[in-house]
């Protein structure tokens, strides 16, 4: 053999082992954090990456438990995640304060929120609250919209002060009368008519004068600007995700306990039934999946900039897009 074949041979030797360790394409790693902690509410997230769905379009995909709405938007909004999830109007709020965030995809079209009492405690709807103690998580994104709420059931918001109280702990301290009144999101309703019993009250806050959007995915507006093909299959995959599991949800949950065992399927079943009654809207089931209504969004901003404030009012549509959104995929109806 001469000595040019040697070299052709150990080259094309060494060009093949290069690609066999090369991946088919770059993996982008993104760090994704929750409102709060894995729940029911996620399945889709997790089904999408136990299927390597979104691996497949390119994503390292790292799920991190979250704090609160506040927290996350704080989060993404300066950049140290590049995507999360909060409630819209806390995105709105906050980005007022200089938020770097752009909503991308809502799973909530309706406000998930909702306020948790004794009837023995003479509270009978949100008026009743004034001069109560509503405990809940420092970082909870409700403590952020309260002002609205109150306002719109025509009350101070100030009358009633907040206490903090551990998430695993908010519960107990409502049954102990520790607290007056909590809050908490309507996928786990059932958790609070299975503790409380006949002595459950509660007033969902879409039923008491103030339905603005819930979670959404938000992207950090300048990673967006850069990463533009990442974010676009984030939603994709995530969107055909979220179909998937309101089509067939028990892989879905089971994704979501293979990767949090210390949840059950049961409650997280009934979890995920819930959170498809948050779904839906006539923009999801008309138009597309995950859709930011320009109505509804702009509604959305005046409440937010009535009954919160803004320290810097902006054109509510650098706020979201829907432009990454397969407008052929919609809530079934």
């Amino acid at each position: 053999m001469t000595f040019v074949r040697r070299l052709a041979l150990l080259a094309v030797a060494a060009a093949a082992a290069g690609f066999a360790a090369t991946p088919a394409f770059a993996q982008t790693k993104v760090d994704f954090v929750l409102n709060w902690v894995p729940g029911g509410d996620h399945v889709p997230y997790y089904y999408a990456k136990k299927m390597g769905w979104y691996k497949d379009a390119g994503i390292d995909l790292n799920i991190e438990p979250g704090k609160g709405s506040a927290v996350a938007v704080q989060k993404v909004g300066a950049g140290a995640n590049p995507i999360g999830l909060a409630d819209m109007p806390n995105a709105l709020t906050l980005r007022g304060k200089g938020a770097d965030t752009v909503g991308v995809y809502n799973v909530y079209a309706n406000s998930p929120q909702g306020l948790y009492w004794l009837k023995s405690s003479g509270i009978k709807s949100v008026k009743d609250l004034a001069g109560r103690k509503i405990g809940n998580p420092a970082g909870d994104g409700a403590r952020t919209i309260w002002p609205a709420l109150a306002k719109a059931n025509g009350i101070d918001p100030a009358s009633a002060p907040w206490v903090n109280t551990d998430a695993n702990a908010t519960l107990a301290a409502l049954k102990s009368k520790s607290i007056d009144a909590t809050t908490s999101f309507y996928n786990i309703h059932h958790i609070f008519q299975r503790e409380l019993g006949d002595d459950m009250g509660f007033a969902a806050w879409k039923d008491a004068g103030l339905n603005t959007y819930g979670n959404t995915i938000i992207v950090n507006g300048d990673w967006l600007k850069k990463n533009k093909a990442t974010v676009a299959a984030f939603v994709k995959v995530t969107q055909k995700a979220f179909a998937a599991c309101v089509a067939t949800p028990a892989p879905c949950v089971q994704a979501l306990i293979d990767a949090n065992g210390a949840l059950q399927i049961a409650n997280e079943t009934t979890n995920w039934s819930l959170v498809q009654v948050l779904m839906r809207d006539k923009h999801s089931e008309g138009v597309a999946l995950g859709i930011l209504d320009d109505a509804r969004m702009a509604a959305d901003y005046e409440i937010v900039k009535t009954y919160i404030g803004l320290d810097t009012p902006f054109d509510v549509k650098i706020a979201y897009t829907n432009e990454f959104l397969d407008r052929s995929i919609k809530m079934p109806k």
